[in-house]
């Protein structure tokens, strides 16, 4: 028993070396699942052969066993705890692309409210323990030793191409798809993460950063498909003097409104957005239904920009953020286009300039004015947010300044409804009054009374619009649905478990109301079930406006497909789908796209 535990006691730097990289990654997958649940053998034995290879790297140029599992252990236990608060707050993992967010995640930071399940918990402390115990794994590579400096270079270099194959590997389809059998459907990043692994899953992910073009694309077969789409109708609206007919578009982008009852059946005091409903039952001169888009819990600016360019995230590596990935030059929107036909076009947003790269992408898109949180400082605030009220008293004052000879297209999107739902007793500004039948949920309650608070806002504001003699339009919808933890009691209400959704279930979580209303005569449609990317179409021909070639395009293709999103695509029979299985029907709308966005 002496000689076992001195030769313990001799080897234990090394036994570490070897144990710790599977410990590091255990711990990492237990933040937010259970691995040997969801993860076959062999796909963990490759996670544990890279973590493996990252140790010996790291011995490699640090020289000592405990900084290198130090440097792991650490990086594991901060990587994984900020993935756990990110999945909890937006429904999906960290991804390559989000390291370009990271200004905007620290501007909001602040308005999320923190905490760990038991399980996070015990991993945190376990991962601290773990960091006590390789501090005194002590022994490494001679110092000023020339054979031992070979070593550490020949073990760098050997290590590190292993890493560099490893992830290469990944961005195989026929390995990924034909070897290994490793899930590879980037519209459910959670799942990949949880089958495959969190860092392999990362690595996966890393190829998709830029986009590649569809499959024999070219540029000037692109640029004639898009002239065949050209009624030449734009170029006499954008000459004529006669403004008459061109009604103010005013568009509020509201955020986080949606309605949870098309989750499920739930029961409150009284109706939480009675204005908006009454819209939705068929109100004259209301175009309205649903809105699918394609983020939920956050990632509002993709939803702004599917509406804005009538591009589709669908094209787009699930989780990027094309405002600060791809919009980079000037780039044809909603607002270029109206600016042709002789409309002023101003964006604004409460909150601060910089979130989403705003700034510097509403110029890019054609907007002729911009106005941030500075703007807003004399707006009364609901929390800590400016609220819808105050608001819309900003858009109605920028409407009386302007010229009555130019029409006015103004893009706001709001910010009373930001999460988080639960610090609302910190401010003597607002109280939940809306209660829900059968839950004990905190959260849902006090969501559901800001959403009231909106629908009163936006009542006042089409009430404003009503007596108004200039002819305008109101375009409303939400950007996204509130994170699961806010809408859970829903499906609880209703027998479900969130974790546990059919794709058509899970497709529900991407609806919001919409509604479009004039003060002037409009044919009036319910019921409607469109995708982000094609509402601006619907506005043109709501408010009897031109469409551009490309507008032409996708109204035509509405018919056939009348929902294209990143989580899922319906056709016109009612065929439930996604965009990776319709590439042939697809594909002329991915060319545009990626001729529009990228050449």
């Amino acid at each position: 028993m002496k000689k076992w535990i001195v030769w313990l006691k001799k080897n234990s730097p090394w036994i570490f070396l070897l144990i710790g990289p599977v410990l590091n990654f255990y711990l990492l997958e237990w933040y937010t699942h259970n691995p040997f649940q969801t993860m076959k053998p062999y796909i963990q034995g490759m996670n544990l052969a890279l973590f493996e290879f990252a140790a010996l790297f790291l011995f490699a140029l640090t020289g000592r066993i405990s900084r290198a599992l130090g440097i792991e252990t650490a990086f594991c236990a901060i990587y994984g705890l900020a993935n756990y608060f990110v999945l909890e707050f937006r429904g999906a993992p960290i991804q390559p692309w989000d390291v370009l967010s990271i200004s905007t995640a620290a501007s909001v930071a602040d308005n999320y409210e923190y905490k760990l399940n038991r399980t996070a918990v015990i991993v945190l402390i376990c991962f601290v323990l773990l960091l006590v115990l390789e501090f005194f794994q002590k022994k490494g590579f001679p110092k000023k030793n020339k054979k031992a400096r070979i070593a550490r270079v020949c073990l760098a270099l050997s290590c590190g191409l292993l890493c560099f194959g490893y992830t290469k590997m990944l961005h195989s389809e026929d390995i990924v798809e034909q070897k290994l059998h490793l899930y590879n459907k980037l519209f459910t990043p959670t799942t990949i993460q949880f089958k495959n692994g969190t860092v392999t899953a990362f690595l996966m992910e890393l190829q998709y950063i830029s986009v590649d073009k569809p499959s024999g694309y070219s540029a000037e077969n692109a640029k004639e498909l898009l002239a065949s789409y050209d009624t030449g109708s734009q170029e006499a609206a954008g000459t004529s003097s006669d403004n008459a007919q061109k009604p103010n578009i005013i568009v509020i982008m509201n955020e986080a409104f949606s309605d949870p009852s098309v989750l499920g059946d739930f029961t409150t005091n009284e109706d939480y957005m009675p204005f908006v409903h009454s819209l939705l039952d068929g109100a004259d001169n209301t175009i309205s239904g649903h809105l699918n888009v394609s983020v939920k819990g956050g990632n509002t600016a993709n939803t702004e920009f599917e509406y804005l360019t009538g591009a589709s995230m669908a094209f787009l590596p699930y989780g990027s953020i094309p405002y600060q990935q791809y919009v980079k030059k000037e780039t044809p929107s909603m607002a270029s286009y109206l600016s042709s036909l002789g409309y002023y076009t101003i964006a604004m947003h409460p909150y601060r300039a910089a979130g989403w790269d705003r700034n510097l992408v509403y110029p890019r898109l054609g907007f002729d004015e911009m106005h941030f949180q500075e703007f807003f400082t004399d707006s009364p605030l609901v929390r800590k947010y400016v609220s819808d009220e105050g608001n819309y008293e900003k858009i109605i004052k920028l409407y009386e300044e302007k010229d009555e000879d130019t029409p006015l297209f103004l893009f706001n999107v709001t910010m009373q409804n930001h999460s988080s739902y639960s610090d609302w007793a910190d401010y003597d500004n607002f109280s939940p009054d809306i209660a829900v039948e059968g839950s004990d949920s905190k959260l849902l309650p006090a969501y559901l009374s800001l959403i009231r608070l909106s629908d009163s806002a936006i009542q006042n504001l089409v009430s404003y619009f009503e007596a108004q003699e200039e002819p305008t339009m109101i375009v409303f919808f939400g950007d996204h649905q509130p994170a699961d933890s806010v809408v859970r009691p829903v499906w609880k209400l209703n027998g479900k478990d969130d974790a546990d959704l059919t794709d058509e279930e899970e497709a529900l979580r991407y609806k919001v109301p919409f509604f479009i209303w004039a003060n002037f005569n409009i044919e009036t449609e319910k019921d409607l079930e469109i995708s982000a990317n094609y509402l601006a179409a619907k506005t043109l021909d709501a408010a009897g406006l031109p469409k551009s070639a490309y507008d032409n395009f996708l109204s035509q293709l509405r018919t056939e497909v009348p929902v294209i999103s990143a989580n899922h695509v319906t056709l016109s029979d009612g065929t439930f789908t996604t965009a990776s299985k319709q590439k042939d029907l697809l594909y002329d709308y991915q060319t545009l796209q990626y001729y529009l966005l990228f050449d």
